[in-house]
């Protein structure tokens, strides 16, 4: 399958970015200072994201949100609403909370007994972080502003080229924590990648005029730079300002979008 020129220039924009997400958690997974509570932290961190994060009030999060519009739905199955498109919405469901799981296995295999058990009521005391609303808020500030498009630029930057997943496969067994940060890694790898490539790749069956594909980078562009901030302070800012700096102008190792595995996902 082709791409189009618009497609292609849009990649080449967002994949420094996507490098310098993979560079900051690789970078922290490498750091001396990383130890049991430095990891709890971030992994509690990424199970408040799975479970909770959201885009606005009304996307509250990739399994709360589907979870309240589901219940809401159930009195209108094959009246007002398809069984198919409730049974979708069941097995996306299933997905993200199994992306929950997987984080809190391996929170569960690394923490002691002196370490606070994991579930969603003590992810309301981990609670979100100042980088993290703050991407939150550039993406809902995008879809006020520019409808479709603006959610259209929040579910491309989603997830950063699979960053996290794909530097945390990398951790060999050279203790129990890598192997359970691997394993959830690799877990939620396999859910996330085909469908972040088939997404992006999607764009040019949309049918975007121009002018949709400045702006869709401009916004996409924004978002990614709230999330390399946003990735740094999960992991406890392993990179320091320089670096981030350098970071924010683009110049992280471009990461090649693998477009022969988007079209198999297609």
């Amino acid at each position: 399958m082709t791409s189009s020129k618009n497609l292609q220039g849009l990649i080449a924009a967002l994949a420094p970015y996507w490098g310098g997400e993979a560079e900051i958690i690789g970078t922290y997974f490498r750091s001396e200072t990383r130890d049991r509570k430095s990891d709890l932290l971030w992994i509690s961190r990424q199970c408040w994201k799975e479970f909770y994060d959201g885009f606005d009030d009304d996307h509250p999060g990739l399994f709360v949100g589907p979870l309240k519009k589901m219940l809401g739905l159930a009195d209108k199955i094959d009246i007002d609403v398809d069984r198919h498109e409730v049974l979708d919405m069941a097995e996306g469901l299933y997905e993200e909370f199994s992306h929950y799981c997987a984080f809190a296995d391996a929170y569960d295999a690394i923490r002691t007994e002196a370490d606070p058990a994991i579930s969603p009521v003590m992810l309301r005391d981990v609670k979100s972080w100042p980088e993290n609303d703050h991407l939150a808020e550039v993406r809902r500030r995008h879809r006020q502003d520019h409808g479709t498009l603006g959610l259209r630029a929040g579910h491309l930057t989603e997830g950063g080229y699979c960053g996290l997943f794909s530097e945390g496969m990398k951790l060999s067994g050279g203790s129990d924590a890598d192997a359970a940060i691997a394993r959830a890694c690799s877990l939620v790898y396999e859910d996330e990648f085909g469908h972040m490539l088939k997404g992006i790749l999607g764009l040019d069956n949309e049918g975007l005029p121009s002018g949709a594909w400045e702006l869709l980078t401009e916004l996409g562009l924004e978002q990614m730079h709230a999330r390399l901030d946003m990735r740094n302070a999960q992991f406890g800012s392993p990179v320091p300002d320089a670096r981030m700096k350098a970071l924010h102008h683009g110049q992280g190792q471009s990461i090649a979008f693998d477009f022969a595995k988007a079209d198999s996902a297609a």
